[in-house]
């Protein structure tokens, strides 16, 4: 190979029989780590006769030589005056520091999964902390911690504005996901990894068929049907000539509960909560202890609502309607994994404060059951870390049916009602 224009000495370091040395000089020396000899080969009798000369040995050196770098430097500084790492980034390209690339990377990595582990979204329901786990598992997206930010932070948007109220899939991601109806589509990366919080947040295994998966986003308020998805009330008197206020009112008058339609929140009409603070509101998961504060105080029921277990986009509709209104919502449920993940559910997505849950609670409760199931899987309560290390001592469930005295005299102590709040 030629070069014109090139002295004899920088002829010589384009011999193609040296190529193999400065390109392993090259990699050497973009490693980032301190470098001394430089190992080669192996190499045919033309290479190491070019090495040779290059080093002025009398004799072939090895076919797995191993060189100083200060001997190649010399030779180098002879035969062009130029050093030996300006020379292979001529002849190979610039060097790179792999070490200070890896901890960049690494540090990319880290900080990628801190933010995840640290978000809102992440804290407000400790359960998606097992999925924030298996997406660090899975891996970066195409290995760019860039692109798995921008995938979590669109899952994370999605997972904050659920439950939907009923929406279509596509209205739903157009509305959040910058107008792109079709991201949430089955088979996108984005509705995998979505569909796994779900599950994680719901208690079921991942979706697999097509019926599955719809039968979750429904669970998450997604083209709920607005007739068949309700929500239990009772002790509420709203002021108003709306369809709404005006159920509500005839069936606390009559000492009994209102199941609301989702289309009924959707079109409320005039309804204003009586007194100057608004009512407080306890919110329960089960519907026997609804049943049980109608039968001990019928028409002066306190006002309550009820989710029903994992509360869908009626309930939460109501309780973020109430809240809005002027009602202080109050909630309670089982103690056992799944009451306390609802629980965390209800608390990120309405105003909702605690009543009767905190760790103190609990084993006051368990002081008065002899026995009781397993509570199953066990999440932290973001509201009292207390909460998880005694239900774990203790393996107890204990449901609200349990402590429905306590409860019920709660309402009593709360049921003063003025100006027709309880009937």
């Amino acid at each position: 190979m030629t070069h014109p224009g090139t002295t004899p000495g920088e002829r010589t370091l384009h011999r193609p029989e040296l190529h193999p040395v400065w390109q392993a000089v090259h990699d050497r020396l973009s490693s980032g780590r301190p470098v001394t000899r430089i190992r080669l080969g192996p190499l045919d009798d033309g290479q190491r006769a070019a090495l040779a000369d290059l080093l002025g040995l009398e004799r072939l050196p090895d076919v797995r030589p191993s060189v100083p770098l200060a001997r190649l430097d010399e030779a180098v500084a002879e035969l062009c005056g130029r050093t030996v790492c300006e020379v292979v980034a001529d002849l190979i390209g610039p060097l790179t520091d792999r070490a200070a690339e890896r901890r960049r990377q690494e540090d990319e990595r880290a900080a990628l999964w801190a933010w995840l582990a640290g978000h809102d979204v992440i804290r407000a329901q400790p359960v998606l902390a097992d999925w924030a786990t298996a997406c660090r598992a899975a891996g970066l997206v195409g290995g760019s911690p860039e692109r798995t930010r921008e995938l979590l932070t669109d899952a994370l948007a999605v997972l904050a504005a659920l439950p939907a109220q009923g929406e279509p899939l596509p209205a739903f991601a157009a509305r959040i996901l910058r107008g792109d109806s079709h991201a949430l589509d089955d088979g996108t990366r984005l509705s995998s990894v979505v569909l796994r919080a779900l599950a994680a947040v719901y208690g079921t295994d991942t979706p697999q068929a097509a019926e599955d998966r719809r039968r979750l986003w429904a669970c998450a308020g997604i083209a709920d049907d607005e007739l068949s998805t309700t929500v239990l009330t009772a002790g509420l008197c709203p002021h108003g000539d709306g369809p709404l206020a005006s159920v509500m009112r005839v069936c606390t008058e009559a000492g009994q509960a209102a199941s609301l339609t989702l289309a009924q929140l959707r079109a409320p009409g005039e309804f204003t909560l009586p007194g100057t603070l608004g009512p407080v509101v306890h919110v329960t998961e089960n519907p026997s202890i609804l049943a049980l504060a109608l039968q001990r105080f019928g028409p002066g029921c306190p006002p309550m609502v009820c989710g029903s277990g994992w509360p869908n986009s009626a309930a939460i509709r109501l309780l973020r309607f109430l809240a809005g209104k002027g009602a202080e919502l109050r909630y309670h449920g089982d103690f056992d994994g799944e009451g306390i993940r609802i629980a965390a559910y209800v608390l990120d997505k309405t105003p909702a404060r605690l009543w009767r849950m905190t760790a103190t609670d609990y084993l006051d409760a368990v002081a008065r059951t002899p026995g009781g199931p397993a509570p199953g899987r066990l999440t932290e309560a973001p509201w009292d870390p207390d909460l998880r290390p005694a239900m774990a001592s203790h393996g107890i469930a204990v449901v609200e049916e349990i402590v429905a005295d306590v409860l019920l005299a709660d309402l009593a102590e709360a049921g003063v009602w003025a100006d027709g709040i309880g009937g």
